[in-house]
């Protein structure tokens, strides 16, 4: 389990920080982190049938209580959100961040920007004032850790 939170979470959730998430690549996601996590903690004695079968869903997220890949990700791109949000105007990240492109979205039910993502998440996470509490260094570390240790942003059988 450990070499699993050491490699798999940490390349994945660094990798896709600043990217969209579909709601396809969560499910994807999830998918994944419960494969890991059946061959990890392995099949179980059911006594009733007297057989081996392998955990369901419920099972494997009520014995693993640290937040899923998804979780993560949501949470370290609102980490790299109030980082640059705390940057000077003149840095590259933050010109890129507030940058407004003057092209025309493509007709129909428009795509998730990264920006949409945040905002999303960040109302989840802290309510209606979340931005102004980005500012604040402890505060938005208080935010983000209660966020992580009660996994507000938890979306099981997604």
């Amino acid at each position: 389990m450990i070499l699993k939170n050491t490699i798999t979470d940490k390349t994945l959730a660094y990798a896709l920080e600043t990217s969209t998430l579909t709601k396809r690549d969560r499910k994807q996601l999830n998918i994944f982190e419960r494969k890991v996590h059946r061959g990890i903690l392995g099949p179980v004695y059911d006594n009733e049938k007297e057989n081996w079968r392998i955990l369901t869903n419920k099972e494997i997220y009520a014995m693993v209580t640290k937040p899923t890949i998804t979780e993560t990700i949501r949470l370290h791109r609102l980490r790299w959100f109030g980082h640059v949000q705390k940057m000077e105007e003149n840095r590259i990240p933050k010109r890129v961040l507030c940058m407004n492109l003057e092209t025309t979205r493509p007709r129909g039910r428009p795509r998730n920007r990264w920006q949409d993502e945040v905002r999303e998440d960040g109302s989840i996470v802290g309510g209606e004032e979340w931005q102004g509490k980005v500012y604040d260094r402890e505060e938005w570390k208080k935010l983000l850790r209660t966020a992580r240790n009660h996994r507000i942003l938890h979306m099981p059988m997604e």
